[in-house]
């Protein structure tokens, strides 16, 4: 079996848009308005946007006379209007509302308020610990946000399974030192990693050790 199928965990760090939750359409239908009025290409421009904070994304651009944390900040209230689309992960509400509420956190690129709109749109449920965009400095594929995600729920990174599905993601919780699990729900194309991979949460349950350690348990096909 996989590691991150055979291992004990202390905790789970899961990102949010791609991972427990299906956001995309909502996002780049905002992201390609934006993306236009900037005179971007908007089909070269839109598979960079995935993972990032969103001053992040903007600042890279590195757009005369734009200023990156304004801009992302419009950006924000666009999402926060435009839920349209977002739904669960299959299998993530189930599976999350399994497990303990201080073994568990969202560690995510998106502003608080739009994770609350987010979470809230897709009926999932709403964690006891979070990280999100305003916490971290540098956002992902830097590692801060995993480490303050595993600080806040009182364990190490190592003793960490993070489920991501893109690349800057994927870096960050390789970086933290925590173990990754690939969520591939929401991808067109086959991806090429050495982490364990995941389709659905159906595929998947967890069982809790006498001494309080999470496992991953594959469910039969």
């Amino acid at each position: 079996m996989p590691r991150g199928f055979e291992k004990p965990y202390a905790a789970f760090l899961f990102d949010m848009d791609g991972t427990i939750l299906n956001s995309i359409r909502a996002a780049e239908r905002v992201w390609s308005d934006w993306a236009k009025r900037q005179g971007l290409d908007v089909a070269a421009f839109l598979p960079k946007m995935h993972g990032s904070r969103g001053v992040d994304t903007i600042a890279r651009l590195n757009l005369p006379g734009v200023d990156p944390e304004h801009e992302a900040r419009l950006v924000t209230e666009a999402e926060i209007a435009d839920v349209g689309d977002v739904v669960a992960i299959p299998g993530a509400a189930a599976f999350l509302s399994a497990l303990p509420p201080d073994r568990w956190a969202i560690v995510t690129s998106s502003p608080l308020r739009l994770a609350h709109r987010r979470l809230d749109a897709a009926g999932l449920p709403l964690p006891k610990f979070m990280v999100t965009a305003e916490d971290v400095k540098v956002g992902k594929p830097d590692p801060q946000c995993y480490i303050l995600g595993a600080e806040r729920l009182g364990v190490s990174t190592r003793d960490c399974l993070v489920f991501e599905d893109v690349a800057a993601g994927i870096i960050a919780g390789e970086a933290a030192g925590a173990d990754v699990m690939v969520v591939t729900a929401t991808h067109h194309q086959k991806m090429d990693t050495p982490h364990p991979t995941l389709s659905s949460y159906d595929e998947i349950s967890v069982r809790i050790s006498a001494d309080h350690k999470m496992f991953i348990v594959p469910k039969a096909a």
